[in-house]
């Protein structure tokens, strides 16, 4: 299967470019595994992780792009898992490249640097955002972090938008390396390679260029299917997101808070082990100065630098009307209370406060407190009598339990989009070539299906059968019932034809039998029919090219006039055969009973309309036979009708007649010369006859009489073989 790109021919169905197309997608992967690595071993301030992706995604399409992208996160996983999280924007980057690369921003350098902004956008402020959702801004070991702690240490910006700029800046620069390397191999790959790069899966023969973009371009009444199939993919997509994500949510919740209400159980029991319960008054009384204070407080510190989710921890004795402080650690935040102060029970301890009296257990609490929002659980300490002393407390702010949610959501939605995007790429691939390229390519081969010639059907019927589609599904069960159908169609189109044609032929036959039954009963006449049908195309055909009534003077007028004008003397079957063949002139009563077969002519044909649907040349019959003796200066039987007034077809007629009556032989006459006959035409230019149609005549004399001779020669062969006969 091949398909001329470019001035190129692709064989899609090779081996050679199956082999063709791993060996780019290596190359694609090999340049985004190399040069990031390159960079690190030069200690170049560069990702350079995105060339591969942006090469195979102007060069590729879609899929590879976005193939290379995802294959580039999932590598560099072994040296940072982190990295999974980022493949959204690798798959971002290959669909703006690949669109970009449509557009015709790679086939010049100039107009290649303006993509530049584009993938920085997307490298560089998407990058960072996803980076502060993912784990928050600090100053760590990553390449832009130099540069943001000296925008940090300016004191002009704070951590967000110093991290931020910085993100900005050092990804601006590495997308210009990485679009100026793209661009470079490019063009460093030969033209005739290139159509063989652009991955396809074509289930027939492979449409053109110009086709696949009118295909793109197709209008329809509504919606498109290429849209529709999309728009449920995305839905079906987005579903299953909102679906996940709202599971996943309530289950890492559930998860977060049962990990944090056991983290805190844990330490308020380990830190409640930690002290002496009959020593409690001594620590109130000495505080510090209690020989033991100093090394409890200094566990109860390494207990909570173990546990990094922990914020506070302390260990206050509860009484009716306050609590003392037995311990409580400072934080970089809040300096502790000293040992043996009374402070007051906080408001949302007090529907607690009886059972904290009493010494019980309680459940974990979630609270709004005075240092905001924690998480807190009191372990009771009971003395060797098993009376509670006091109870040992350990808190985690509700704010880290929500940017821990929200970490985990951002992660889920970059990874969901960034195979979202993987999918949407994929099923699109899939339904281009195996649904709307077949359907598009039968429907741009039936639109241009040509009927009008048996050359044009032959050409439309071997364009549909090349299509070749093989999709093995109902499209090529489609494919062929079209194919069988429209040549079936063309087929009975033919036969259609032919008859058509056949029937054409006798009812020209007939019609001229008919006028020959008239002629015979005029012995004067002779063959006066098949001259006057051949002079009236004649004068058509010069009309036609002079331009003269072009309106009017269509091939289908030419035909009907012409078939028509035999029958111009039909009404003389109603004449008595003693007028018509009257050796001498007629006597007044006898010209105004020969003057009337020009109206019984016009009912005739008249009558024969009434019989069938379509009159065809029937309506320039009866304007034939009616008015082709009217005279352009009114003069003329049997409407007295003059000029323009009289019908087209008629007027020619009238010079037709008058010109073949004149250079024949009839019983009361001897024939005109030629050139006599031809002047008496001229002088009755603009009486008798319409002046235009009348010098057109004159004009093709030599014309007119080839044809005279023509049909005269004819005439003679007939009569010898009719008289063998």
């Amino acid at each position: 299967m091949e398909k001329e790109h470019s001035g190129h021919k692709v064989d899609f169905k090779s081996t050679n470019y199956l082999k063709f197309q791993i060996a780019f997608f290596g190359g694609a992967v090999a340049l985004n595994f190399i040069l990031p690595r390159t960079a690190g071993y030069l200690n170049l301030p560069l990702y350079l992780d995105n060339v591969g992706t942006l090469f195979a995604a102007v060069l590729g399409g879609y899929l590879p792009g976005i193939v290379v992208g995802y294959l580039n996160n999932i590598i560099n996983m072994r040296g940072n898992p982190g990295n999974a999280y980022y493949v959204v924007l690798s798959t971002m980057i290959a669909a703006s490249g690949t669109y970009l690369g449509q557009k015709g921003y790679f086939k010049k350098f100039h107009k290649a640097l303006l993509t530049i902004p584009v993938f920085a956008f997307i490298g560089g402020v998407l990058g960072s955002i996803l980076t502060f959702l993912l784990y928050g801004y600090g100053m760590g070991e990553g390449i832009s972090s130099p540069f943001a702690r000296a925008l940090l240490e300016s004191g002009k910006l704070n951590v967000f938008w110093a991290q931020m700029l910085s993100d900005v800046v050092i990804d601006l620069v590495d997308k210009t390396i990485t679009v100026v390397l793209a661009f470079t191999i490019i063009k460093l790959i030969p033209d005739k390679l290139k159509p063989g790069l652009w991955l396809t899966g074509w289930r027939q023969s492979p449409l053109s260029d110009d086709a696949i973009i009118d295909t793109k371009k197709n209008v329809t009444r509504s919606f498109s299917l290429r849209g529709k199939i999309i728009t449920i993919i995305s839905i079906i997509m987005v579903c299953v997101a909102v679906v996940t994500t709202i599971i996943s949510y309530i289950l890492y919740y559930n998860f977060s808070m049962s990990q944090y209400i056991n983290s805190c159980t844990s330490v308020a029991m380990i830190s409640a082990k930690q002290i002496d319960p009959e020593k409690i008054d001594e620590y109130l009384l000495l505080g510090k100065d209690q020989p033991d204070y100093m090394r409890i407080e200094n566990n109860l510190e390494s207990i909570r630098q173990g546990n990094p989710d922990i914020e506070y921890i302390y260990i206050y004795k509860f009484n009716e009307n306050d609590v003392e402080v037995i311990f409580d650690l400072d934080t970089p935040e809040v300096k502790g209370q000293e040992p043996g102060a009374h402070i007051e029970i906080e408001e949302y301890l007090l529907p607690y406060k009886q059972d904290l009296l009493e010494g019980k257990e309680i459940e974990p609490l979630l609270d709004d407190t005075i240092y905001g929002r924690l998480l807190t659980v009191f372990e009771p300490v009971y003395d060797s009598k098993g009376e509670c002393v006091c109870y040992a407390a350990a808190d985690i702010k509700v704010d880290d339990i929500k940017i821990a949610i929200l970490n985990y959501m951002t992660k889920v939605f970059s990874l969901f989009m960034g195979f979202y995007i993987f999918i949407l790429a994929l099923c699109i691939w899939l339904v281009d070539y195996h649904l709307i390229y077949p359907i598009a390519a039968m429907t741009l081969s039936a639109r241009k299906f040509a009927y009008d010639s048996e050359e044009a059907r032959e050409i439309s019927v071997d364009r549909l059968q090349h299509l070749d589609i093989y999709t093995g599904d109902e499209i090529e069960n489609l494919y062929e019932s079209l194919s069988k159908t429209i040549a079936e169609t063309v087929g009975y189109l033919e036969d259609v034809e032919a008859k058509g044609a056949e029937i054409a032929h006798m009812q020209s036959g007939l019609i001229y039998v008919l006028a020959d039954m008239v002629e015979s009963r005029d012995k004067n006449t002779g063959d006066h029919v098949r001259k006057t049908v051949a002079y009236v195309r004649l004068i058509m055909e010069k009309m036609k090219e002079k331009g003269i009534y072009s309106d009017i003077l269509t091939d289908e007028y030419i035909d009907d006039v012409s078939n028509s004008a035999a029958l111009h003397d039909v009404g003389k079957i109603m004449v008595s055969d003693l007028i018509l063949n009257k050796p001498g002139r007629l006597t007044d009563e006898e010209y105004e009973l020969m003057k009337k077969h020009t109206t019984a002519g016009s009912k005739i044909i008249e009558s024969a309309m009434s019989l069938v649907s379509d009159t065809g040349y029937l309506k320039e019959a009866k304007n034939v036979a009616k008015y082709h003796h009217e005279r352009w200066d009114g003069k003329g039987y049997p409407s007295g009708k003059a000029g323009e007034d009289i019908p087209l077809s008629a007027r020619i007629m009238a010079v037709a007649d008058v010109f073949d009556a004149l250079v024949s032989k009839r019983s009361y006459k001897e024939p005109f010369t030629f050139e006599k006959s031809m002047d008496i035409i001229k002088e009755g230019a603009g009486t008798q006859f319409d002046p235009i149609i009348a010098q057109l005549f004159a004009e093709a004399s030599d014309e007119v009489r080839n044809v005279s001779i023509e049909q005269e020669s004819m005439l003679n062969q007939v009569h010898d073989f009719s008289d063998n006969f």
